[in-house]
C-alpha cells in the first residue's frame, strides 16, 4: 500500500467518483484507475464498488478508509511540525564525501566541532578525518588524498610551502602553559616570561617534522623533568605536579581535571596561526568545511 493510494481511498469516500478524486488529487483518470487496481491487489480484496453513477467503497474499503484517515492526519501533522531549519536540512543538496586532515591539536577540539556542525548543516555530506603533522597534511593535499588540510604555521614550526594553494587563517593563536591546578600560576590569567626560569618542564617527543612542544621557546637552559610522546601522558604528569608544559592555546578546552591553563607575556615570541588549506578551486564540500571551521574557530576565540 502507498500513501497515494490511501489519499485516493479518502477522496473516493468523500467525493463518490474516480473522476472527482482525480481532479482533487491532480491526477489523470487513468492514473487514479491504476492506483485503485494497485491498492486492491495489495489488500487482496475489492475496495471499490463500480456503479453507473460513480464509485462507492466496499465494506473492506470502508475499513481501510477509517485507518487511512488516521494515517494521513499523522502525516499532515508531521509536516506541520517540522521546523524551518529541519526542512532546510532536508532540502540541502550538498552530498558526497570529503576528507579533512588536521594536525593533532586541531584534531582534538576545533575539527571535531566543525565536523559536528557539518553533519547538522549538510546531513548528506560524509566527512572523514585524518590526523597527522602539518607537513604530512600538505603532502596529502597535494597528492589529492584529502580535500582540506588544517595546519599550524609560525615561529618554531617547520616552514610550509603554500604556493599554488588557497589558505584561510582560522585562529591567530598562541602558546600557553598547562600547570597543576595547585600551582602558584594557576590563579593567574597570564605570567611574565621571566618567572618561568625556575620551573620544571614536561616536554614532548615525536617523529621528525612534528612540533615537539618543548619548554617555552624563548627560555634558555630549561629544567626538563620528563618527556612524553602523547598529550594525555603530558597532562597526567602536569596534574600530578611533576612539571608544567607548553601547549597550543587552541587546545585549552581539552585539558583534563587537575590542570589549569595560563597565558605568557613574552615580547620575544612572535606567535603561531592555525590555517585551513585547500586547492585553489575547492569543491563545494571543501568550501562548506572551511565555513564550518571558521564558525567554530570564532566560537573558540569568544570562549577564550
Amino acid at each position: 500500500m502507498t500513501l497515494t493510494g490511501l489519499w485516493l481511498i479518502g477522496e473516493v469516500a468523500a467525493l463518490g467518483s474516480f473522476t472527482a478524486a482525480a481532479e482533487s488529487l491532480g491526477y489523470t483518470q487513468s492514473a487514479v484507475s491504476r492506483q485503485a487496481t494497485s491498492m486492491e491487489a495489495a489488500v487482496g480484496t475489492p475496495l471499490f464498488q463500480r456503479e453507473a453513477r460513480g464509485v462507492s467503497l466496499t465494506p473492506a474499503g470502508s475499513v481501510l478508509a477509517r485507518h487511512a484517515a488516521g494515517i494521513l492526519a499523522g502525516v499532515e501533522a508531521a509536516e506541520d511540525e517540522l521546523a524551518e531549519d529541519e526542512l532546510a536540512g532536508l532540502r540541502d543538496r550538498l552530498a558526497g564525501r570529503i576528507t579533512v586532515g588536521a594536525f593533532p591539536t586541531a584534531a582534538a577540539v576545533l575539527v571535531p566541532r566543525a565536523v559536528a556542525r557539518l553533519r547538522t548543516e549538510h546531513p548528506g555530506l560524509v566527512v572523514v578525518l585524518k590526523e597527522g603533522s602539518s607537513p604530512t597534511q600538505l603532502r596529502r593535499l597535494r597528492a589529492g588524498r584529502i580535500d582540506v588540510a588544517v595546519i599550524g604555521v609560525g615561529s618554531g614550526l617547520q616552514l610550509c610551502d603554500l604556493n599554488g594553494l588557497r589558505h584561510d587563517v582560522l585562529v591567530k593563536g598562541d602558546l600557553c602553559l598547562a600547570v597543576p591546578a595547585t600551582h602558584r600560576f594557576a590563579r593567574r590569567a597570564r605570567v611574565p616570561v621571566g618567572e618561568l626560569s625556575t620551573e620544571s618542564w614536561t616536554v614532548g617527543v615525536g617523529a621528525a617534522g612534528e612540533p615537539q612542544f618543548e619548554a617555552w621557546p624563548t627560555l634558555r637552559n630549561p629544567q626538563v623533568a620528563y618527556t612524553a610522546r602523547e598529550w594525555p601522558t603530558r597532562f597526567g604528569l602536569v596534574a600530578a605536579g611533576l612539571g608544567i608544559c607548553v601547549m597550543p592555546e587552541l587546545a585549552a578546552a581539552a585539558v583534563p581535571a587537575g590542570v589549569a591553563v595560563v597565558g605568557v607575556d613574552d615580547p620575544g615570541w612572535l606567535g603561531r596561526s592555525t590555517v585551513a588549506v585547500t586547492r585553489t578551486e575547492p569543491t563545494a564540500g571543501a568550501s562548506a568545511a572551511i565555513h564550518a571551521l571558521h564558525a567554530e574557530a570564532d566560537g573558540l576565540r569568544s570562549v577564550s
